[in-house]
């Protein structure tokens, strides 16, 4: 109790058919060290700080939804993709990018298990 663990992040985002790159235009940005208690938590802790910075950032820049990104997180030092410590995958909704009136709805009278 009373220790902490440096969380190593980066943040990448998907690249067609050649799979994931650091996310952004400037991707030192999405790089970087959260320092957290040494606890269960901890690792939740540090994926939960970088989720809602890349959100506000998303909102101040106008974009109302999230972009598809990828955030892995290491214990200590970065390492492989794959041998990160924790992945979170932060998608967007697909009914997010349709208006409201292009969603697909039940016809009026509908009722589930009617078979007509």
């Amino acid at each position: 109790m009373g220790t902490e663990t440096d969380w190593v992040y980066r943040v990448f985002e998907p690249h067609g058919s050649e799979g994931w790159r650091p996310y952004g235009s400037d991707p030192e940005r999405w790089r970087g060290t959260i320092t957290a208690d040494d606890s269960s938590e901890g690792p939740q802790y540090a994926l939960s700080l970088v989720v809602v910075d890349l959100m506000t950032e998303w909102q101040v820049r106008g974009l109302h939804r999230a972009k598809h990104v990828r955030v892995y997180l290491w214990r200590d030092e970065e390492g492989d993709p794959e041998d990160a410590d924790a992945i979170v995958e932060v998608r967007p909704s697909t009914h997010a990018e349709l208006p409201a009136s292009d969603r697909i709805r039940a016809p009026a009278g509908y009722r589930p298990g009617d078979e007509r």
